[in-house]
């Protein structure tokens, strides 16, 4: 349909311009009120690091997913360390570990990283008395699962509490890079089990 001055743009084509221009305006007023991203980005930097993110509003809360992993380190606070190379065989992808604390004080912590699509085995802390383990996530968005159970979505802001003698696995969304700070909680003659990869066919499930 024509009409003086041009072609007349369908609802379609409207609505969808109107989105994305939406979706820019909401991340540039999201990167003017925090800190962590308060850089001085020009407007089309500012349109290229959206193009990068997925936004969503969940109860109030801007979740954000990051693809690009220059902008992913702008929110991983906690740094991304070096290549995981001691456990990468117990992991599916690329991990980063950066040690928060030194194991002599009693708590190890540790941020990890994980590329978007990576997980790590199936795995169980032993313990006779106390250990397990805590996951306090920090960047991006990920998964945990418990053997038997429905994953757990992992945003900024999650503590996930893993008890003892408990199978389950931890990673990234498929399009997300995601950091975590994990927590070796003390205990008595503690030990770590890995077991099989998590499958492409039971990772593909998660969405």
């Amino acid at each position: 349909m024509k009409r003086r001055g041009g072609t007349r743009k369908s609802k379609t084509q409207v609505g969808a311009q109107e989105r994305k221009t939406r979706h820019h305006i909401c991340v540039k007023n999201y990167i003017k009120s925090h800190k962590p991203l308060a850089l001085k980005l020009t407007s089309s930097r500012i349109i290229q690091v959206s193009n990068n993110l997925h936004f969503y509003e969940r109860r109030g809360v801007i979740i954000m997913k990051f693809m690009d992993k220059d902008d992913f380190e702008k929110q991983n606070v906690f740094g991304t360390g070096q290549a995981n190379t001691a456990y990468a065989k117990y992991f599916i992808g690329d991990s980063f570990l950066n040690p928060l604390t030194d194991p002599k004080c009693g708590l190890f912590l540790a941020n990890v990283t994980f590329e978007p699509g990576c997980r790590n085995n199936w795995h169980i802390h032993h313990a006779t008395k106390g250990g397990g383990q805590m996951l306090i996530c920090t960047a991006g968005e990920g998964w945990y699962q418990e053997e038997g159970k429905e994953p757990v979505s992992l945003v900024p802001g999650t503590v996930i509490a893993i008890p003892p003698e408990v199978k389950h696995w931890h990673g990234a969304k498929k399009d997300s890079w995601f950091s975590h700070i994990a927590a070796e909680i003390p205990g008595e003659n503690t030990s770590n089990e890995w077991c099989e990869p998590v499958t492409d066919e039971e990772y593909n499930r998660l969405g």
